[in-house]
């Protein structure tokens, strides 16, 4: 084995994707010393994402002041690659956790990302990824549109930053005119719409802390954004795929910004040329924490698996569980799934064991596949 792909997603509250690569290079090199490793740590476009960019082909953060979930001052940041391309993650001044146990997706904004997004495209970024996992908002972008140059008026002619408990109040919207050499992508790994039973009030919001009440209000206020983005631009966002994540930022990043919405693995593999390291591979190795039948829908390890199989690229996922009966991962160009479970134990007591797990499995693949080369 002359070179490896270390390409995993994190396995949610266990590992993150950074912390799989180093066990895996570890036992890689141990029992394959003269065998180059190439580190690809993976982010869905929540916490993290842009250091899991940063990792894999480098670069440096950009640190400017911007506005917080609540419109207060906070340092944030973006990763400016080595290519030039620009990653703002949504949850560096946005994030669930940035507001604790103040959770109010009724006042929090997205006008920080769209502060870092202004930013890189001072800076000269022609190509910015905008990762939309982990927000406390629910404004439909309108916060990171407003920070872009977008003007929304209420009944009375009067200006405002709207936010989630607030939406309803939009009469009229005045689109800024962004560069039109600027390429914005959003990494997107979900297809709930902006509003409705699946949308980004009533599947989302609960966790960011509305009440029964507060999601009625929010749906509705999604629903006439909505209306509003198709009166005054033309735009229809009502049943945009993905148009629900960040609480409507993917709708708001495609009406205002012109955003293509896209999957966060195929967004990540492009960025870092993951078709030319194949060409020369011997294996890849990949995983995230559970594989069943959501995984198919195209998060990392099936979207991986495309790549491998149309290269001839063997691939083996290492994963912390893995539902049965699914003969379509093979089928879509997984070569093998292991999970990393030793005993049968419940999940508050495996996950304490999660890193000894994970190096115990990889160590006896890589004596497996050692000793095969000498048979």
């Amino acid at each position: 084995m002359k070179k490896a792909i270390l390409i995993p997603d994190s396995f949610k509250g266990t590992l993150s994707s950074a912390q799989i690569c180093d066990i895996l290079q570890e036992r890689i090199h141990c029992h394959f010393p003269q065998c180059e490793t190439v580190c690809i740590p993976v982010a869905d476009g929540g916490e993290g994402t842009a250091e899991s960019f940063l990792a894999s082909v480098g670069g440096q953060k950009v640190y400017c002041t911007v506005k917080g979930p609540f419109f207060e001052d906070m340092p944030g940041y973006y990763a400016l690659l080595s290519d030039g391309t620009a990653v703002v993650e949504t949850a560096v001044c946005a994030g669930l956790p940035l507001v604790g146990e103040q959770r109010d997706p009724l006042r929090a904004t997205t006008y920080g990302v769209g502060q870092l997004i202004e930013k890189a495209i001072q800076d000269g970024c022609k190509k910015i990824i905008v990762g939309l996992g982990g927000s406390a908002t629910n404004d439909c972008g309108a916060g990171a549109a407003a920070a872009l140059g977008t003007v929304f008026y209420d009944a009375e002619g009067k200006s405002f930053i709207p936010t989630g408990g607030t939406l309803s109040q939009i009469a009229k919207i005045q689109k800024a005119d962004l560069p039109q050499d600027v390429q914005i992508l959003a990494m997107c790994d979900i297809d709930n719409p902006l509003f409705g039973p699946t949308g980004a009030a009533h599947v989302f919001a609960p966790q960011k802390g509305a009440d029964a009440r507060g999601v009625k209000l929010l749906d509705e206020g999604l629903q006439h954004a909505a209306e509003m983005i198709l009166k005054n631009l033309g735009t229809d966002v009502s049943v945009l795929p993905g148009g629900g994540a960040a609480g409507g930022l993917g709708a708001g990043l495609f009406a205002f910004c012109g955003a293509e919405l896209r999957s966060g693995i195929e967004t990540v593999l492009e960025t870092v040329g993951f078709d030319a390291m194949l060409r020369d591979a011997d294996i890849v190795f990949s995983g995230e924490g559970k594989l069943d039948s959501q995984s198919l829908g195209g998060k990392a390890v099936i979207g991986i698996a495309a790549h491998c199989k149309a290269q001839g690229v063997p691939l083996i996922a290492i994963v912390g569980g893995a539902e049965r009966e699914l003969p379509q991962v093979f089928d879509a160009g997984v070569t093998a799934v292991f999970p990393i479970g030793r005993l049968p134990e419940d999940f508050s007591v495996s996950r304490t064991k999660s890193e000894i797990n994970l190096y115990e499995t990889a160590d006896n693949i890589l004596r497996l596949l050692r000793n095969s080369q000498r048979m």
